[in-house]
């Protein structure tokens, strides 16, 4: 029965959204990016490292190919450049980016690719992840097909598409016609998903046995595993009982508050709940953390110990659920203008059908209760990080008025307002999301022998994450006129420089296409 109700579990990318029969457009032949080169010298830039060290140069990176292969510190701030800088030859490009910040490309821990009913191409929604410094993405449930996620997995490997590198999981149980009846069809099934080039599983819930199974035979393909704690199921299936079990991580907050109820086993549903009406959905949800235990509490720091000594990752998507505490910010955000499609704005207005637009009729009360349940939310976030919990950057974009890229940008606004320091929020964005991936040796942080995957910026994002949005930061410029400064000027990925502003523009001409075909 669970497996036939998936359709109506899964958070902000529900198959019955029209993902798994989707006709998403392919992503075409890639016409932008300049490079690899045989070497690229990037010159005098600050660098954020990634790994926790603040900013340091002015320094020049040496990139050969689409490795990192020198970083040289080549003097002191605000003072010419006086030492030895790395040599150049004839086949040497050479980018002086003077002040400029660079720093690892960001991982999206939950990126979803859209589908058909959300009318969103894949080159909308990569170009976007790419403007936004985005050069690599972990696709959790492979909703529009595993086939068609793997193939476009390769074609970016090849760089043979514009396109962050996509790393699938698929949802538990896709293209089964039914429910698992034995832990033996389980086996065979993520057997089967492995040599289909799946590289994870995402769970929903379902027989705590049938999970056991699936986690345990996901390792012996050095699968890794996460989880969406869907209410329908969470009661026999918490945070706590599926990281017991092996789950490597998971996504959003369900399933936390419940591994920490004192006083009750099941969260105070009225009588007439239902979980298809997404109004009692959500709205029930808001009030959820705050029927857990309090902060500092015997079984808070229990369930936050246990969770760090099992390597247990949080992957949070604050983003995702802002619209909830404060829906006219996301209705009207800045970007939506130049880059919403107007497929994917209709999607997002209220409707009985829609996953994630349940805004029936959505009430200052309700907004209150969320920005409650966030303060708590947040709170055990933070506390997480601080006692040595993994934690990771993920946007789940696409859905509740949140748009590719820009709304990866919030989280890292988020997990500050959560009380990360910016660079602990680089951190968490960085290397944390590449350990998860068991791809540490290869992205994650700016070092000499790992892939030039790069993202560069005019200001200092530690002082104003803002400055990363597509839109820019808006300010008041010397001349005392109101001004917006330019967003991330290059991603690097793969050795590949591509222009970030071009991207936005290829984005920009898309919208205005698509709203004049509509009108």
């Amino acid at each position: 029965m669970f497996r036939l109700l998936i359709g109506t579990l899964i958070s902000f990318c529900l198959i019955f959204n029209g993902a798994v029969e989707a006709a998403i457009k392919d992503a075409p032949e890639r016409q932008r990016g300049e490079g690899p080169y045989q070497k690229l010298i990037i010159r005098g830039v600050n660098i954020i490292a990634g790994h926790g060290a603040p900013a340091i140069g002015p320094a020049d990176i040496v990139i050969e190919g689409n490795t990192i292969t020198e970083i040289k510190v080549v003097g002191y701030p605000q003072v010419p450049v006086k030492g030895e800088r790395p040599k150049a030859d004839d086949n040497t490009k050479e980018i002086d980016l003077t002040g400029h910040y660079v720093l690892p490309g960001f991982v999206d821990m939950h990126g979803h690719l859209g589908g058909e009913s959300q009318g969103t191409p894949a080159e909308y929604v990569l170009k976007l992840w790419l403007a936004h410094g985005i050069t690599t993405v972990r696709e959790p449930g492979s909703f529009n097909g595993l086939d068609w996620t793997v193939k476009h997995q390769k074609a970016s490997a090849d760089n043979k598409i514009t396109a962050p590198r996509l790393v699938p999981y698929v949802g538990f149980g896709a293209g089964k016609k039914g429910p698992f009846t034995s832990v033996r069809q389980v086996k065979n099934w993520v057997d089967d998903m492995a040599d289909k080039g799946a590289l994870g599983i995402k769970f929903f819930g379902d027989r705590p046995e049938y999970i056991q199974a699936a986690i345990n035979q996901a390792k012996k393909h050095n699968m890794k595993t996460t989880m969406h704690h869907a209410q329908i199921d969470v009661v026999r299936m918490n945070a706590l009982i599926s990281a017991r079990m092996g789950l490597t991580s998971m996504e959003h907050w369900y399933g936390l508050p419940e591994a920490m109820f004192e006083d009750k086993v099941i969260q105070e549903y009225p009588a007439d709940y239902n979980y298809q009406d997404e109004q009692h959905r959500f709205g029930e949800a808001g009030k959820l953390w705050l029927q857990s235990a309090e902060p500092g509490s015997d079984k808070w720091n229990q369930v936050r110990d246990e969770l760090i000594k099992l390597d247990f990752t949080l992957d949070p998507t604050f983003t995702i659920y802002e619209a909830s505490r404060d829906l006219m910010r996301e209705r009207n955000a800045t970007w939506h203008k130049d880059y919403t499609l107007p497929s994917l704005w209709n999607f997002f207005e209220p409707s009985r059908y829609a996953h994630g637009s349940y805004w029936f009729d959505w009430t200052t009360q309700d907004e209150i209760n969320w920005k409650r349940n966030f303060q708590r939310w947040m709170t055990f976030v933070n506390d997480y990080k601080n006692h040595g919990g993994r934690v990771t950057t993920g946007s789940d974009s696409g859905y509740i008025y949140k748009l590719y890229g820009f709304g990866y940008i919030r989280e890292l606004e988020l997990l500050q307002e959560a009380g990360f320091h910016p660079l602990e929020v680089i951190k968490a964005a960085t290397i944390d999301g590449a350990e998860v991936l068991n791809m540490a040796d290869k992205i994650g942080t700016v070092e000499v022998g790992k892939l030039a995957d790069l993202v560069i910026v005019k200001e200092n994002p530690l002082h104003n994450f803002k400055v990363l949005y597509g839109t820019g930061h808006f300010k008041l410029g010397d001349d005392n006129k109101p001004t917006r400064t330019e967003g991330i000027k290059y991603t690097i990925k793969d050795g590949i420089v591509y222009d970030a502003q071009q991207l936005l523009e290829d984005v920009r001409a898309m919208v205005k296409k698509a709203k004049q075909e509509t009108k």
